[in-house]
């Protein structure tokens, strides 16, 4: 609960925020400062750089790389995400659509829907990942499911098998 008085001086930092003498130090994340977890740690077999030292408040900011023939894990969550695919092609999962993508495209994941990314090209591909984690973090409301390296029709009939 809060206390008038701590509730009067919110108020007040309302009323005289200044967002130029307020901004934070850094406003550019270097590449070389993405911090790369192993597979183990993330349960992805994609690779996941987190930019850590992204100012943002309510949205984290992830680099996605998938090996020629690579998928991540099915997995869904509560917020949204988008993936601007920066090289490579493939394809999504999410939920029953199957949607293609390539350089240049960029990639919408609806929240808890189920998902996953292929590599189908050649190369490597990579992604930028922007999603709004914070957001439902600082509301309590984040939550992250994996259902391991299957497609969402394995994961689909064992569901139905399930019930």
């Amino acid at each position: 609960m809060t206390s008038p008085s701590e509730w009067i001086e919110s108020v007040r930092r309302m009323k005289r925020y200044r967002p130029e003498e307020e901004m934070p130090e850094n406003l550019v994340s270097r590449s070389e400062n993405v911090y790369w977890p192993d597979a183990e740690l993330t349960g992805n077999p994609a690779r996941i750089g987190a930019m850590l030292d992204c100012p943002a408040q309510t949205m984290e900011v992830y680099l996605q790389e998938l090996d020629p023939g690579v998928a991540g894990d099915l997995q869904r969550h509560r917020h949204e995400s988008v993936h601007y695919v920066l090289n490579g092609e493939g394809r999504s999962e999410i939920g029953s659509r199957t949607v293609t993508w390539t350089q240049g495209d960029l990639v919408y994941t609806p929240p808890w829907v189920w998902h996953r990314h292929y590599n189908d090209g050649a190369g490597p591909a990579r992604m930028l990942l922007v999603e709004n984690s914070r957001l439902l973090e600082s509301l309590g409301l984040n939550e992250r499911e994996s259902a391991g390296e299957v497609s969402y029709e394995e994961h689909a009939d064992r569901e139905r098998q399930a019930r």
